[in-house]
C-alpha cells in the first residue's frame, strides 16, 4: 500500500500555474460576476419572486458578457486548458448557486408562467436551467412543451432546452441550436440535426428570428474555438 501510494506520489502532477498574462486575460470574468454581487448587495431586498428572478438572471449572464469576447488563442497553447478551467470557474459556481436557488421556488404549476411573472423573469428561470445539467432538462423540457402553445413559455427557449437535451442525450437536434466547432469556427451541426430540409420552418413555428445560415453568422463573429478531442 505504502508503495503505491508513493508511486502515485510521484506521477502526481499539480496544474501548472497560470502565467500573468493568462490570469489577465480571464480576470474580466470574475470582475465582472464580482462587480454585479456588489450593485445588488447595495439594492434594497426584493419584494417578489419575479424581481427575484430579473436579479438572478443578469447574475447569469453577466459573467458569460465578459467571457464571449475571450480569445484563448492568444495563450500558448500548453496553456489555454487551465486557463479555460480558471475562466470558467467563477461561472459554474454562479450556475449551481443560481440553481439550488431556483429549484425552491418552482411554483405549484411547475414553471414561471409569463402571464405570472413577465417575460424577464421568466426569461431568467429559462437560462438558469438551461446552464443547469441533463437532470434539470430532463425534468423541464416535458413541462415546458406544452406552456409554449398557451403563449406561456417562449418558443425560442424550448427549443433551445430541447436541443442541449437531444445533444446530451445523443439523438438529433431539432432546431439547430447547439453550434459545434469545427476548423476553429462555431458551425451548425448539419450532421445531427433532425430533417435539416425543414428545420428553418420549425425554427419560424418556435418564433426563431434567424434562418441556420443566419444564426451560423453570428457565430462568425466570435473568437477561434478548439475541437473537442
Amino acid at each position: 500500500m505504502i508503495a503505491l501510494l508513493f508511486a502515485a506520489l510521484l506521477t502526481f502532477q499539480e496544474p501548472a500555474p497560470l502565467s500573468p498574462e493568462a490570469r489577465a486575460l480571464i480576470a474580466p470574468v470574475a470582475e465582472a460576476i464580482a462587480a454585479e454581487e456588489a450593485r445588488q448587495a447595495a439594492l434594497p431586498p426584493t419584494t417578489s419572486d419575479r424581481e427575484r428572478l430579473e436579479r438572478m438572471g443578469v447574475l447569469d449572464q453577466v459573467g458569460r458578457r465578459a467571457l464571449n469576447p475571450i480569445d484563448l488563442t492568444a495563450l500558448p497553447e500548453a496553456e489555454r486548458a487551465a486557463a479555460n478551467t480558471a475562466m470558467w470557474a467563477p461561472l459554474t459556481a454562479m450556475d449551481e448557486r443560481l440553481l439550488a436557488e431556483l429549484l425552491t421556488m418552482i411554483p405549484p404549476e411547475g414553471w414561471f408562467l409569463k402571464s405570472v411573472y413577465g417575460d424577464r423573469a421568466a426569461g431568467a428561470a429559462f437560462l438558469i436551467i438551461q446552464h443547469s445539467d441533463l437532470e434539470n432538462w430532463r425534468r423541464f423540457v416535458p413541462v415546458l412543451e406544452p406552456l409554449v402553445a398557451a403563449g406561456e413559455v417562449d418558443g425560442q427557449s424550448y427549443g433551445l432546452m430541447y436541443d442541449r437535451l437531444a445533444e446530451n442525450e445523443g439523438r438529433p437536434q431539432r432546431y439547430g441550436t447547439q453550434v459545434t466547432c469545427k476548423a476553429g469556427k462555431w458551425v451548425i451541426d448539419w450532421e445531427n440535426l433532425e430533417d435539416p430540409e425543414n428545420a428553418d420552418a420549425r425554427r419560424r413555428e418556435m418564433g426563431f428570428h434567424w434562418t441556420l445560415a443566419e444564426y451560423e453568422q453570428v457565430f462568425a463573429k466570435y473568437p477561434p474555438c478548439e475541437e473537442k478531442p
